[in-house]
């Protein structure tokens, strides 16, 4: 076996490579663009790559989705069980018991059977602080990297405050598991690109961050081929810029599908009591009509909603690959300078609790707004310090930063690019094993096991 690490760097594509990627571009003539698969979002690309399967086979059908026995929208789980296919590690051991493999910070890194792993899981206590920290199989990892590279920076892997320093640590993370432990295979999930890429798109000023994340990708491609380590580099999507957001459930609540429940003066979104509602996720969202004698009439709802490109019924799922059970009855598919907010509400004054936070397990959708401070609030450094001073003093808090205005983000994605260069791309220290200018998201587990298996 050729021990083997792949680098997952969030948001690079190849019109992206250039003079701000000289480390990059080494690995240019070993290069392939992918075509990705829909939704091209984290969760189920990475199925998609260590699965070789669709989202009709491993079901992933996004970032979330509506788990329909517990009546729940949930994203961003982490229990590997919810993958339904055979992952790469498992067929490497079926090929040589002797494979291991070490996840660092891929997705699904909880109840799983790699060999060791690391993945980012706050500390939520009674007192309703979330402290920030990592899981990792086995325990002491966690103890170890806490206390040799400091505890893990949460709250810039995540949220207005992001920064290098989360793929840093991830960095040292995974360098750390290869001196310790020498893998087979490593999964490494470099995120730092994707933060600032959604916030201003590829148009904007984005020069720091590319000539960072370059920087690390060379040291970390000189230290694994310095201990006899191939090298894979990839990217889960590329982010395309968009103009228009879409407010699929405000659409459904007009039209009188969406159930609201009232507490203390908020409005929440309640799924059970929907006759339809929106699942929002980047450029995707997936539709749950609770009757099916409603499918056709909120298809036709969504038909001509400008800026909505595809409503995709069961014939539509099944062209790309996402029918499965828990995919909506619906999914629609934005345009090219569209993509979809979860908001249900038609007042602010009225947002749940968790709109203006940074709370991605409690809303019902994804929120790329989290990555931004209001710029309307009024001393937000203040406002800041005064919950962080009442978390320090162990009294319940909101830290309510975040802006409802969807029209700040400038990239998104999910659906397929136009163009290929604006999409994911694989590159390889190896590229007499790259044998396609395209290779199919899909094929991307076969690339790898190439990687691994071939002399």
């Amino acid at each position: 076996m050729q021990r083997t690490v792949v680098l997952n760097v969030v948001g690079l594509c190849r019109s992206l490579l250039g003079e701000r990627t000289p480390r990059l571009n080494e690995l240019a003539g070993g290069s392939a663009d992918i075509r990705a698969i829909t939704p091209a979002v984290t969760c189920s690309m990475q199925a998609t790559y260590l699965t070789g399967k669709l989202p009709r086979e491993h079901g992933i059908v996004g970032n979330g989705w509506y788990f329909r026995d517990l009546g729940e929208v949930m994203f961003w789980c982490q229990s590997n069980r919810l993958v339904q296919s055979e992952q790469i590690w498992q067929s490497g051991r079926l090929r040589d018991p002797s494979f291991t493999c070490a996840n660092a910070f891929w997705w699904y890194n909880m109840v799983t059977d790699v060999d060791w792993a690391v993945t980012p899981r706050p500390l939520y206590c009674a007192d309703g602080r979330k402290l920030p920290d990592c899981y990792s199989i086995p325990p002491n990892l966690r103890e170890r990297f806490n206390r040799e590279f400091g505890q893990f920076p949460l709250f810039r892997f995540w949220g207005p405050a992001t920064s290098i320093a989360a793929s840093n640590w991830i960095a040292k993370a995974a360098m750390a598991l290869e001196e310790q432990h020498r893998p087979t295979l490593q999964l490494v999930y470099l995120p730092h690109l994707d933060y600032i890429l959604q916030k201003v798109g590829p148009g904007g000023d984005i020069s720091r961050d590319l000539g960072e994340i370059d920087t690390l990708c060379g040291e970390l491609m000189d230290f694994f081929r310095d201990r006899g380590c191939r090298v894979v580099v990839l990217s889960e999507y590329g982010i395309t810029p968009v103009s228009t957001p879409i407010h699929p459930n405000r659409i459904l609540r007009d039209a009188g599908f969406l159930g609201i429940k009232v507490d203390l003066g908020r409005e929440y979104l309640d799924p059970g009591a929907s006759r339809a509602f929106a699942v929002a996720d980047h450029q995707i969202a997936h539709v749950y009509v609770n009757d099916d004698r409603d499918i056709s009439e909120v298809k036709k709802l969504f038909t001509d909603v400008p800026g909505v490109e595809r409503v995709l019924d069961e014939e539509g799922k099944r062209e790309f690959g996402l029918d499965h059970a828990r995919s909506g009855e619906l999914v629609l598919v934005a345009d090219e300078n569209s993509w979809f907010t979860y908001y249900f509400w038609n007042d602010n004054g009225r947002a749940p609790d968790y709109a203006r936070t940074v709370n991605i397990h409690a809303k019902p959708g994804y929120d790329p707004c989290e990555l931004f401070l209001d710029p309307k609030m009024m001393a937000p450094k203040v406002k800041i310090a005064w919950a962080l001073l009442k978390k320090k003093l162990s009294f319940r808090y909101l830290m309510e930063v975040i802006p409802l205005d969807a029209t700040l983000i400038k990239g998104s994605h999910g659906r397929m690019t136009k163009r290929l260069a604006d999409g994911p791309i694989v590159m390889t220290t190896e590229p007499r094993l790259m044998d396609a200018s395209v290779v199919a998201a899909g094929d991307i587990r076969d690339l790898l096991l190439k990687h691994l298996f071939t002399p």
